[in-house]
């Protein structure tokens, strides 16, 4: 049950780096951000996958020394849009076409709603609005590594314009948004792991209006 792994993960403190993550349950990981709902559909942002350990190492610095970059068996990277450009709502768009077999004046228009909004908009407003969308890819990974058993750390902490040019992102067109340590916990050294998990009751979280 899903409530059930959401109420087993937590941010892993301290991975054993003797285990390494099968690559079914990475790619179904990574899938799910694929698949997360995004506004207009344009999905905004990237993921990039880094297994490589020395990579890895060269990433610690930029991450605060944070141990989980380099122990962890892989590391995903959550890089959002610098912009919206033309060929990229169109390629969106194009895309939609292509796999539905037919295009629909209803989405014509709407691609020139997208088109003419967001196209003049200033680029760091553009930004943060693909930036959010990668948060909800971001989330979908965490909840799909719970629910495979795997553990995940997410991560703000970093130099993200360092990561950029580590990473050559720049030249993509993208920018760094958050990391997600993937593996699995190393019980007998994480502080962490035994603490009960702490969230404000529901009654201080929900509100509903009937």
């Amino acid at each position: 049950m899903l409530l059930e792994k959401l109420n087993w993960r937590y941010a892993t403190k301290k991975f054993d780096s003797s285990k390494s993550v099968p690559a079914d349950k990475v790619a179904r990981i990574v899938e799910a951000a694929r698949l997360a709902p995004t506004s207009s559909g344009l999905q905004p942002f990237e993921v990039i996958v880094i297994s490589n350990h020395a990579l890895r190492e060269k990433i610690q610095p930029i991450a605060f020394n944070q141990a989980q970059v380099v122990d962890a068996s892989h590391l995903l990277v959550f890089a959002a849009w610098d912009n919206y450009t033309a060929d990229r709502i169109n390629a969106a768009f194009d895309l939609v076409n292509a796999e539905r077999g037919f295009v629909s004046e209803g989405g014509e228009n709407y691609r020139q709603m997208l088109l003419n909004g967001y196209v003049p908009r200033d680029a760091q407003v553009n930004f943060e609005h693909a930036a959010r969308q990668a948060y909800i890819g971001f989330g979908l990974a965490i909840a799909a590594a719970a629910f495979e058993g795997v553990d995940a750390t997410p991560m703000e902490g970093f130099d993200a314009a360092a990561l950029d040019e580590l990473l050559g992102l720049k030249a993509k067109g993208l920018k760094s948004v958050t990391i997600l340590p993937l593996g699995y916990r190393d019980a007998a050294n994480d502080w962490l792991v035994n603490l009960k998990k702490v969230r404000r009751p529901l009654d201080k979280f929900v509100t509903e209006i009937a």
